[in-house]
């Protein structure tokens, strides 16, 4: 039983397998037919897509084609134009051409003969000049025989004569210019002048290179100068000025070139002597506070003079060097209260003109900066004032006035002008400066010698503190027309080269005596 049972099983399983295989070979011929069909279907698809393709890539090309024979066509339709219209215009310079060679050839033709003619006619006008000259030379000869003089001598004899009538026109000439001019000019420089002198009105400061402090008592000075002169010498040495001690009763003296430091001495000794102690250490502890005192009422003087002044953007530093104006002096005037005098002047004037009044009181605040400085550098105070205005970046115009302001460079701005106007306007004021008696005999025989150097004066005298001259002419030398001449003459040269506070009035006298004795 178990036998048959495996046997038929065995069988089964045979038979399912042969079953099995047959119907595997039997599947995989119907795929291998399946498959066959559809690489057929897709080959015959991609040849009809190829076919397709070909035929669109074929009529693209023909369509092309036609579109490139189209172009060229075109292009060649309008090159041919455009070469067409160039060979018209060729032509037509061409002619231009023609024309304009043969416009040329007929004006040479014209010029050739104008030529011929000009030719001739110099020819004809070289023979008839050589004819004047010869009889020019004959008439010479009979008038030199007829007047009993040289060529020369009658060629002097006329340049004589000329330069006496010369010398009367000029002389003429000279008086109505400055007759014109006067009546043109004084009405409205008047004006002009006088307003500005009304609208400004200045204290003066006379301030030498000396100060005096005023002691409680004679008993000070030994305390200042303590023992063995220790105290003196230490106020000396820190403030670097000179105290001078004498009999002057109860007052010291203290001198120095430096008005900064003189200042600072001055302060430092009224609060010694306020304080009672005098000695080195207090010394030097009152010099630091003395300094920065006068630091700061130096920073205030500037600041009061841009406020009072009206002018606005100044450099902090250049306020500073404003500031010390105050301590300096220019012939006994404060140098503070004459550029604010300046700036005020040269600003009403500017009004007057109708010109910028703001910078004309800049301008003439700051003309005289650089006398903060020559105390302590190298240089004019010119050229120390245009240095640090160019360095704080003040504006051309104001650095122009700065440096033309005394006459050093020609003024080529009306602020310059006006700058330097106010400036003399300022310093010739009565009572506003002094000079010493040494610069004004110097400034006065300068003058002198200045009228002496002209030939036919005999004298000058400077008269009237320098602000007249009279000069005695010699009058064999000196005609009463030529005095004009030498005045003016005169006037132009002490204007070159002479400096001076107004003006100078030239006085020429010139008299004749003939004398006689009855025997």
């Amino acid at each position: 039983m178990d036998k048959a049972l495996i046997i038929t099983i065995i069988v089964a399983v045979v038979a399912a397998a042969a079953i099995g295989a047959v119907c595997f070979i039997l599947g995989g011929i119907h795929r291998k037919r399946v498959a066959e069909k559809a690489i057929g279907d897709a080959n015959e698809e991609a040849k009809r897509i190829i076919n397709a393709a070909l035929s669109t890539a074929e009529a693209k090309k023909r369509e092309l084609l036609i579109e490139a024979k189209d172009e060229i066509h075109r292009e060649r339709t309008e090159n041919e134009k455009e070469i067409k219209d160039r060979r018209v215009e060729v032509q037509r310079s061409e002619r231009r051409l023609i024309q304009k060679e043969e416009s040329l050839d007929r004006k040479l033709d014209a010029l050739e003969k104008k030529e011929n003619a000009v030719q001739k006619r110099q020819q004809e006008a070289d023979a008839r000049l050589a004819e004047v000259e010869s009889l020019k030379r004959s008439q010479m000869e009979i008038l030199e025989k007829l007047s009993g003089m040289t060529k020369d001598q009658a060629r002097q004899y006329l340049l004589e004569q000329l330069e006496g009538t010369l010398d009367r026109e000029k002389a003429l000439k000279i008086n109505e210019f400055k007759q014109r001019t006067k009546e043109e000019s004084e009405t409205l420089a008047k004006e002009i002048i006088g307003t500005a002198i009304q609208k400004c009105s200045s204290d003066y400061v006379a301030e030498a290179t000396v100060s005096v402090v005023d002691l409680p008592n004679d008993e000070m000075k030994g305390r200042i100068i303590g023992r063995e002169g220790r105290n003196i010498r230490t106020l000396e040495n820190i403030t670097g000025v000179d105290l001078i001690i004498d009999d002057t009763p109860e007052a010291i003296t203290i001198s120095c070139f430096d008005p900064i430091r003189r200042e600072v001495a001055r302060v430092t000794l009224e609060k010694l002597i306020a304080d009672g102690r005098i000695h080195p250490s207090r010394i030097e502890e009152m010099y630091e506070k003395a300094k920065k005192e006068v630091e700061l009422s130096v920073k205030q003087a500037g600041e009061q003079a841009v406020l009072e002044a009206g002018v606005n953007g100044i450099n902090g530093e250049i306020v500073k060097l404003l500031g010390k104006l105050k301590y300096r002096t220019s012939y006994g005037q404060n140098v503070l209260k004459h550029s604010l005098e300046v700036s005020y002047l040269a600003g009403v004037m500017a009004a007057e003109l109708k010109a910028d009044i703001k910078l004309a009181k800049r301008a003439g605040l700051l003309h005289d900066i650089g006398k903060a400085l020559d105390h302590e550098l190298e240089g004019t105070h010119i050229a120390l004032g245009v240095e640090y205005a160019r360095r704080y970046k003040e504006k051309e115009e104001v650095i122009h006035a700065i440096e033309a302001h005394h006459g050093d460079v020609e003024a080529k701005t009306l602020i310059a002008v006006l700058v330097q106007a106010a400036d003399a306007l300022s310093a010739a004021r009565p009572g506003a400066r002094r000079e010493n008696l040494q610069n004004y005999i110097k400034r006065l025989e300068e003058l002198e010698r200045i009228c002496t150097s002209f030939e036919g004066v005999e004298n000058a005298y400077a008269i009237q503190a320098g602000r007249e001259v009279r000069i005695l002419v010699r009058p064999d030398v000196v005609s009463d027309d030529k005095m004009v001449i030498i005045a003016h003459d005169i006037a132009k040269k002490i204007e070159d080269e002479l400096e001076y506070p107004g003006q100078i009035k030239v006085n020429i006298i010139r008299e004749k005596r003939v004398f006689d004795t009855a025997k």
